[in-house]
């Protein structure tokens, strides 16, 4: 259960990226008087983390809404996690989601909470996470919470941490999160293309 839990916290660090997205949060928030950037951050990852919970909660109804099974969503969402991973090793404008940087206004929802944080990639890996028994619900709501508390931590000391480690090792360090989300992306394919041909 120790190994799945850590399993599901490392994935969801990766997909949600919160490093990778230090500069954004830092430049969205450039124009928020800072007595309120705590706040902003606060209610954007709230925001984040429930729409990820309904995604986990209800994603077997949707799917089944949608009429798609669980291996073409786990053969989709790894091959949009490989594309994020890309952009992540090879940094592109806008960042590893295309987000714009909008600036001149506090921002709500979009782009922080929506696609910053809870991108579609983020969305795609929890609904992988819908399970029926008690006991995966607990682990998987429990490693989304933690990931939570480290999106407060980071982006509750964004300009700090930019400040002090500066451009080139935050985005090396980007890289190096794709390089690890590249491979566990190959893995879930893998996986997926397995119980495919299981299913034949």
């Amino acid at each position: 259960m120790t190994q799945t839990f850590i399993q599901t916290f490392i994935l969801l660090i990766l997909v949600t990226d919160p490093f990778g997205n230090v500069p954004l949060f830092v430049s969205a928030l450039a124009q928020v008087p800072k007595a309120r950037r705590w706040k902003v951050v606060v209610r954007e990852c709230m925001i984040a983390f429930f729409v990820l919970l309904l995604f986990m909660f209800f994603g077997n109804h949707l799917l089944a809404a949608m009429q798609l099974s669980q291996i073409s969503l786990r053969i989709g969402g790894s091959v949009i996690l490989f594309l994020i991973a890309l952009r992540m090793v090879f940094p592109q404008p806008g960042g590893p989601f295309g987000a714009s940087e909008e600036g001149g206004a506090e921002p709500f929802i979009v782009p922080l909470a929506i696609p910053a944080i809870a991108g579609p990639s983020a969305l795609a890996t929890v609904l992988l996470f819908s399970s029926d028994t008690a006991r995966d619900i607990a682990l998987h709501v429990g490693a989304l919470t933690a990931v939570a508390i480290v999106w407060l931590a980071v982006f509750l000391s964004a300009e700090r941490l930019q400040a002090k480690l500066g451009p080139q090792v935050m985005t090396a360090f980007e890289r190096l999160m794709g390089l690890v989300l590249s491979a566990m992306a190959v893995e879930m394919f893998l996986a997926g293309i397995r119980e495919f041909i299981k299913s034949l």
